[in-house]
């Protein structure tokens, strides 16, 4: 006998069905009364009766008329005497309002109450919950809705022995139809009222006119005539979301364009607005035809992906060409089974692709139409390669451990040609990662330490603010150019030196790209390159805005507009401020060309942050032999334009200048080259040497002339350098005390703050409590944990946690048991703080996800007293620490009974090696992926045991399965590889974002880069 699925016809056959079915050969009598059936969500299977569209029943006189229908007729007659009663012009404005009202009533209100039908099935339980089809509960009601189903339907229709779902389907239907009809004729009534003879066109252009609006209106109707013969009522008003009467196959009109009712099946608004005459119906007919598609995009596109999408998983790594078995001469074989299998192999003719069809982009779901083809790709027969080969591969699967990509052959003595080792396939999934890694855009995927991001966030900042800038005086421009400087000066020593700073003490810059981008596993400093790289392009950037904006733009924006040329050089100290400014502009080009010579591009870009490959040595040569840090002559020119200028604006551009530099030197440089170089640092350049040796001779010198008075001089030169000495160590104490003491404070705030971030997530709840509590005998409520695989109240991060639960006969099917971290809840008497989704019901199959059902259910389950639940997957918590089970009354958050705590924990590898990693990934990966068979390394799986025999045939993914990585997993979405992210920087203290997991998807390439990152971040 066959299944009920059986009997569940398509509406349309494929095209690419070779053979006739035997349906094509009955008469069309007999297609007339072929039988449909319908499913519902619960599984009952029942024969589908025949339905009659709206105009048929509605205006056919022949067809019984329901209330409903008496109430849609009334309201159609009462818009065409509102027309012919009112003015045009309040005829205009009633209907304006009335049809805006129908048009939400469709797109906001069916789209909303379908949404939740099509979600938590709201419109079946409301129905069920009133109790309108219920005889006991609503006889009356019952009878009603009875007598209006049963008068529109055919013989063939039995109000009572059809489901639930179907006659509220039914009665949703004539509800729709109010709606339907309502709308389109209020759309007609407005542009008639709105009607009018445009002036100044000829009469050609009328003709053209009323012509193109009248083949618009035509084609709407073909296009709504024909969608309605391809999806039926079932489809028309949305019968998939009460029960299921096959699968929908969309041809026809559907391959003319997409959602064709939606999109083309409007093009009669646009005609009627033609033939109107008035701006007003086309502005109208946008809006409706912008609400229509508003409806597509919330409720009918999402309706579709749950109900007909088929999800494919990620990082799934298909070969673009798989190998198939080879056909190939077949060799002499002793028994009859083997020959018979190896025939079996070699008897499937290939079958050749379309490379363009092999590496077209994948889809998230199954495409909309039903013209889809599989293709399946075979390689060119080699019968060079021996069918024992094969047989080997088949018996040697599972076998090696390690990934095929990282292991390598030890055998030497083995004969190659008895074992051929062939390439790793190609699939779509490396290309795309080896190509595209969080490319931006538009504004998507913007980093901000990427240098091409920033250069595009600040050209687009720039232009809109040129665009949008409005007219200033010249004073306001003149402070504005000050601004725009200071911001530039401001960013270049303090925003990079901070940046510059944190990839000193921890790597920042480094680790963020190791995080966020995906690089191949034989390019072991990827990230340091590449962070390297936009560091030095980010830097230059700053440096010839900073300088930029400082010589060359300030010079235009604010010396510029300061400056004025002095009508007599020699009056006055003019000519010596242009001589002074000129050469300290000299003197900056000077030691900055000096210092680039010293130091190259390495140091230039401080390429000891960074690098570790270079010597760590150091050579003061140059302008090095005289100053230890020849930058602080790179100000002069700064100054220098101040006495060109003779601007205050440029001389405290200047003094920030001065000073953020002073602040980079000491904050900045000065410590990682002492942490870099140590005590090989000097104290003292070559010119403080000279210096310091000068004042000293002078000072012996006036000591030897000063006689009697020496003693004197001596005292007091002391106290002033006594004086000089003790402010600057009492200013550089009070300094290190304030940060010493500040920095426990701003540690401790951080702290806090991201705990009361964490609670506050946790906190949003609205605690609500129940007031039936006495009914209830608390003691007879008892929750407890059942011991982990160890058998202990331990469990591996990821592991399932079954939770034993007793309550009285008569609790609440509501009844839930939460997961909480423990001291998240200071009462035990009541919850007060989110579970973040880490909940389970204590009965299961009734709720739809977070919703209670409350449909009936078969009377074993709700005599039970006890029972067990098991958090799993999105139920479990993903962090590390101590939780606490809570048993919750009626869906409220009064708590029954607790137990725990239970500690969510690690295994941490004793030893960082390959092994040891790779052997933390096989025991996590395997529960991040929801011990999924489909989803987890074969490595992971249980070895099978071969067949000493030749195996009796071979499925068809076998040769994919060979050329498969072992090693390799894929994910249903990407909450799955966050979930390993998670359990990564909680195992190994590396960060790593989910495009990374996602790229790498394989146990061998993650265990090498967490090495790598190990080792880069760690030296």
């Amino acid at each position: 006998m066959s299944s009920p699925q059986s009997f569940l016809r398509q509406r349309g056959a494929t095209k690419e069905t070779p053979a006739k079915s035997v349906t094509e050969e009955q008469t069309p009598r007999q297609r007339r009364e072929e039988v449909v059936w319908g499913k519902t969500p619960g599984g009952e299977v029942f024969r589908v009766p025949t339905t009659h569209d709206v105009l048929t029943t509605l205006f056919h006189p022949g067809y019984p008329k329901s209330h409903l229908d008496l109430l849609n007729l009334g309201l159609l007659g009462l818009q065409l005497v509102v027309f012919f009663l009112l003015p045009r012009h309040a005829s205009q404005i009633f209907f304006f309002f009335y049809f805006a009202f129908w048009r939400g009533a469709y797109d906001a209100g069916l789209g909303w109450i379908l949404t939740k039908q099509s979600k938590k099935k709201w419109i079946v339980r409301e129905v069920q919950r009133l109790g309108w089809l219920d005889a006991d509960r609503r006889p009356a009601i019952r009878n009603w809705i009875r007598d209006q189903l049963a008068g529109k339907m055919g013989k063939d229709y039995s109000f009572d022995d059809l489901p639930l779902e179907y006659n509220t389907w039914l009665l949703f239907r004539q509800a729709v139809d109010v709606i339907l009809v309502n709308d389109f004729l209020s759309y007609c009534m407005f542009a008639f009222s709105c009607f009018r003879v445009p002036d100044g066109l000829s009469f050609g252009v009328h003709v053209m006119r009323w012509l193109g609006g009248i083949v618009l209106i035509a084609f709407n109707l073909w296009v709504k005539t024909e969608a309605h013969n391809v999806v039926k009522d079932y489809g028309w008003y949305w019968g998939d979301v009460f029960f299921q009467r096959g699968a929908l196959v969309f041809d026809g009109v559907f391959e003319l364009a997409p959602h064709p009712m939606y999109s083309v099946g409007y093009a009669g608004y646009y005609g009627l607005s033609l033939i109107a005459g008035s701006y007003a119906v086309l502005f109208v007919s946008l809006a409706a035809h912008a609400a229509q598609f508003a409806f597509l995009v919330f409720f009918e596109n999402p309706h579709i992906e749950r109900m007909y999408g088929q999800p494919k998983a990620i990082a799934k790594r298909t070969p673009l060409f798989p190998s198939r078995p080879k056909s190939a001469p077949l060799p002499s074989c002793q028994g009859s089974a083997g020959s018979s299998t190896i025939a079996s192999v070699v008897e499937t003719p290939p079958l050749e692709a379309d490379p363009a069809d092999i590496l077209s982009t994948p889809a998230a779901t199954e495409g909309e139409t039903a013209t889809e083809t599989d293709f399946d790709t075979e390689a060119e027969p080699d019968y060079d390669t021996p069918i024992a080969d094969v047989i080997n591969k088949k018996l040697s699967k599972h076998h090696q451990q390690r990934s095929i990509a990282s292991s390598t052959s030890s055998n030497g003595g083995t004969d190659t040609s008895a074992v051929r080792h062939k390439k790793k396939a190609v699939s779509q999934h490396d290309l795309l990662n080896k190509y595209f890694r969080r490319d931006a855009v538009i504004v998507r995927n913007i980093d901000l330490l990427r240098a091409n991001d920033a250069m595009l966030v600040l050209i687009v900042t720039y232009v809109l603010s040129i665009s949008f800038l409005p007219r200033f005086s010249d004073q306001a421009m003149l402070h504005l150019h000050f601004v725009h400087a200071l911001a530039w000066c401001l960013f270049h020593y303090v925003g990079l030196g901070y940046l510059l700073r944190a990839q000193s003490k921890n790597k920042y810059i480094v680790r963020h790209f190791m995080k966020n981008y995906h690089y191949s596993s034989n390019d072991g400093g990827g990230a340091i390159v590449e962070a390297f790289a936009n560091w030095k392009a980010i830097y230059n950037l700053s440096m010839c805005m900073t300088y930029g904006k400082s010589c060359a733009l300030s010079c235009i924006g604010v010396v510029w507009k300061t400056y004025a040329i002095p009508n007599g050089w020699t009056v006055g100290n003019e000519l010596l401020r242009h001589t002074l400014g000129a050469l300290l502009i000299g003197l900056h080009i000077w030691a900055t060309m000096e210092s680039y010579e010293v130091l190259g591009v390495f140091g230039w870009f401080f390429g000891d942050f960074f690098m570790e490959e270079f010597p760590a040595n150091l050579e003061y040569t140059g302008i090095y032999r005289y100053l230890n840090n020849p930058e602080a002559m790179g100000g002069a020119a700064w100054f220098g334009l101040a006495l060109v200028s003779g601007s205050k604006l440029v001389l405290s551009l200047a003094v920030v200048r001065h000073l953020a530099n002073w602040w980079f030197l000491s904050y900045v440089e000065n410590p990682h080259m002492r942490k870099l170089y140590g005590d090989s640092l000097r104290k003292e350049a070559g010119f403080v040497k000279v210096m310091k040796s000068v004042a000293s001779k002078n000072a012996r010198i006036l000591e030897s002339r000063a006689g009697k008075h020496a003693p004197e001089l001596k005292r007091v030169v002391k106290e002033v350098k006594g004086t000089f000495d003790k402010v600057y160590e009492e200013t550089a104490d009070a300094v290190e005390e304030f940060l010493a003491k500040s920095r426990p404070r701003i540690s401790e705030v951080v702290e806090d703050t991201k705990i009361l971030l964490q609670q506050s997530r946790e906190r949003l709840v609205i605690t609500r409590v129940a007031s039936d509590l006495s009914a209830y005998d608390k003691s007879k409520y008892k929750v407890s944990i059942i011991p982990s695989s160890s058998g202990s109240n331990t469990f591996h991060l990821g592991e399932p946690i079954t939770v034993k639960w007793q309550a009285p006969h008569k609790h609440s099917r509501k009844d839930w048991i939460g997961l909480y971290r423990v001291g998240a809840n200071k009462s035990t008497l009541l919850t007060k703080t989110s579970s973040l989704g880490m909940w389970v019901p204590v009965h299961d199959e009734e709720w739809d996800g977070d919703v209670f059902l409350g449909l009936s259910r078969p009377p074993s389950p709700r005599d039970s007293k006890n029972g067990t639940v098991t958090f799993k997957s999105n139920t479990l918590p993903w962090l590390v620490g101590q939780y606490e089970i809570r048993y919750h009354h009626d869906g409220k958050y009064n708590v029954m009974s607790l137990d725990g705590p239970i500690e969510i924990s690690v295994d941490k590898p004793a030893e960082l090696d390959f092994t040891s990693v790779r052997e933390s990934l096989m025991h996590i990966v395997p529960l991040c992926l929801d011990s999924d068979p489909s989803l987890i390394p074969e490595s992971c799986k249980s070895p099978s045991t071969p067949n000493p025999n030749f195996p009796s045939s071979l499925g068809p993914d076998d040769a994919e399965a060979d050329d498969r990585d072992p090693d390799d997993f894929s994910f249903w979405s990407e909450q799955q590889a966050k979930r390993i992210c998670l359990a990564i920087e909680q195992l190994f203290n590396v960060e790593y974002a989910p495009e990374v997991v996602v790229a790498d998807a394989n146990l061998t390439a993650l265990a090498n880069r967490i090495l790598l990152s190990k080792e880069i971040l760690t030296t």
